[in-house]
């Protein structure tokens, strides 16, 4: 059985640069998400929250493997950060409001995916109730590659938003987005790799 890769199949999307930004044009895709508040660090909602979307993830690529024969790399934890861009570059984390999201396969049916939710909740995790399914189409969208530590991500948002943009008549057009390549849990801060995209629109 071949296992798909998200990643190396859209590697316009999973593998921009890390020198400038990139306009790409993100299509629909389908996830688990869980919606929460708070200091990332500190926050033990946002832990259960990236336990939970784990659990459901690999329930759900387990369920595709029996049900479809298809088998899968379980996609990287990203978030959608949906407090302004001056929150993040002062570092006002306990004001931080977010959605932790998991990228699924669009063949995985609603049969599925409540089957992955039941399991989750059997494992009786703290946030299991909170997981639901999103779709997003981005669309539009600037990103750019940062290497090194979450909290040294602040100059280059700044830079996206106070000059790349005006510069190349774009405003936002929806919340900020990360994707986390790194597991923090094993990466030293320096080597982290996370996408920061914010899709955009004409001004």
């Amino acid at each position: 059985m071949d296992k798909i890769d998200f990643r190396a199949e859209r590697k316009d999307l999973y593998a921009p640069g890390s020198a400038q930004f990139s306009v790409v044009d993100v299509p629909r895709f389908e996830f688990f998400a869980v919606d929460g508040e708070g200091d990332p660090n500190t926050s033990a909602g946002y832990s259960a929250a990236v336990e939970a979307l784990y659990a459901v993830s690999f329930a759900a690529k387990f369920a595709s493997k029996r049900v479809f024969g298809r088998d899968y790399v379980v996609a990287p934890l990203e978030g959608l950060w949906t407090s302004s861009p001056l929150s993040f570059t002062a570092g006002a984390k306990g004001d931080w409001q977010w959605t932790m999201l998991m990228r699924q396969p669009d063949w995985l049916t609603a049969e599925v995916r409540e089957h992955a939710l039941e399991t989750a909740h059997t494992k009786r995790l703290a946030a299991a109730s909170l997981v639901r399914f999103l779709v997003l189409t981005e669309g539009p969208s600037v990103q750019i590659l940062h290497v090194g530590g979450y909290d040294d991500e602040a100059p280059t948002i700044a830079r996206l938003h106070g000059e790349f943009l005006p510069a190349n008549g774009y405003v936002e057009n929806g919340p900020h987005h990360e994707v986390y390549l790194s597991d923090p849990r094993r990466v030293e801060a320096a080597k982290l790799t996370t996408i920061l995209r914010q899709p955009v629109r004409a001004a």
